[in-house]
Parts: structure tokens; sequence; C-alpha cells
């Protein structure tokens, strides 16, 4: 899972909603992998520490305390980030799959 922590008065989560809303719509049909979205200001989560928003955490199967997603906020980041270190993602989009359509 990989979830969005916002605010939603916050600017830099409102310029990454089209970009957070576009990643789901395009891993929606990879197998256990979840795109979220979380109100930090009407919710508590306790033990996860937010200290600006948006707080990208990345919740892998083995991984209950999450890894922080520091990468830049593009489509194509996110997705470059999931092959590297989403399992399901990788299942699901392997590799050299990419490069047979790159050389069309």
């Amino acid at each position: 899972m990989l979830v969005k922590y916002y605010a939603p008065w916050c600017g830099h989560c409102k310029a990454l909603a089209p970009v957070w809303d576009e990643l789901a719509k395009d891993v929606e049909d990879v197998e256990d992998l979840i795109i979220a979205k979380f109100d930090a200001t009407a919710n508590e989560v306790q033990g996860v520490e937010i200290r600006g928003y948006p707080t990208l955490k990345f919740y892998p199967k083995d991984n209950k305390d999450g890894v922080d997603y520091a990468g830049d906020r593009q489509l194509a980041d996110f997705t470059q980030w999931l092959s590297e270190n989403s399992s399901a993602y990788q299942a699901a989009r392997p590799a050299n799959a990419g490069a047979a359509q790159d050389e069309l």
C-alpha cells in the first residue's frame, strides 16, 4: 500500500492530487497494491510521524512501519519507484515488458 497523508488546505497536496489519482488508475489492475489517501487532519494515526504535507509512505506486506517515499512526484517517478520497491508491482509489470513496447 502506498499512502498519501494529506491536509485538505495544503497547496502541495492539492497539486499532487491529479497525479495521485492517475497513479491509482494506472495500477488498479495490480493485485495486492493499493494507492490510498488519508486526511491526516481529520484522523490520527498512532505511530506515524507526519512532519509535513503530503507525507508519502509505502507499506509492503512485511513492514508495518512503512518506508518513506522521498522521490519526485510525477507519474513516471512513482511507477519507477514501485517497479523497484513493490513485489506486487514487479509481478504485474515485469521490467522487460516495457522494453518490447519501446522497440516498436
